[in-house]
């Protein structure tokens, strides 16, 4: 995206009537068989598993296979559609990661509900462990994933504690309704 599109001045504007970015926008037309707001909540949700594989200026091969798993699995897509959503948001990154990244997790944070927001913290950490360890710049974009979406501090360390073994693969069991309903309240 140009700065002069990104301004407004030059070409369409940098988003469309419903708060899309341009990211967004050709991931979602890519899953026209999908409910609209359902393929615009999994082309943002596959860009941040992205922007997170990508901190560290590579996507390896086992961060790729994670990110494929995890899309296809919460995303309820075939395998051969979360393969081409997964290499669209690597794509989108590339291009575009800095200028992007806020937008789109401002369009997630509008569409996710709290619990949905950190089913997608633990996803961001499975995809950084996937070469059984996290690096700096990985946490550090996980960190600045979860201060855009307004996830609370204790919820961050709680998802990194589960974490710490970098060989599990699947998300740690989920806290009682009772518990998350007085754990994280924002308005």
């Amino acid at each position: 995206m140009s700065i002069l599109k990104f301004l407004g001045l030059g070409g369409a504007p940098a988003t469309s009537g419903q708060g899309d970015t341009d990211t967004v926008h050709r991931i979602a037309a890519e899953l026209d068989r999908l409910d609209p707001d359902r393929a615009r909540y999994v082309a943002a949700f596959a860009y941040i598993l992205g922007r997170v594989a990508i901190a560290d200026r590579e996507i390896s091969a086992a961060e790729t296979l994670a990110m494929e798993r995890i899309v296809a699995e919460r995303g309820a897509l075939p395998e051969a559609q979360a393969v081409m959503v997964v290499q669209m948001a690597k794509s989108q990154n590339t291009l575009f990661g800095g200028t992007e990244d806020f937008l789109v997790a401002r369009e997630f944070a509008r569409m996710a509900s709290y619990d949905q927001k950190l089913a997608l913290l633990e996803c961001l950490f499975i995809v950084s462990a996937t070469d059984d360890t996290i690096s700096l710049a990985e946490d550090q974009e996980i960190a600045r994933v979860a201060l855009e979406l307004r996830i609370e501090h204790a919820d961050v360390v709680r998802a990194r504690l589960a974490r710490r073994d970098p060989r599990r693969t699947e998300p740690a069991p989920a806290e009682s309704a009772a518990r998350r309903a007085t754990s994280h309240r924002i308005a």
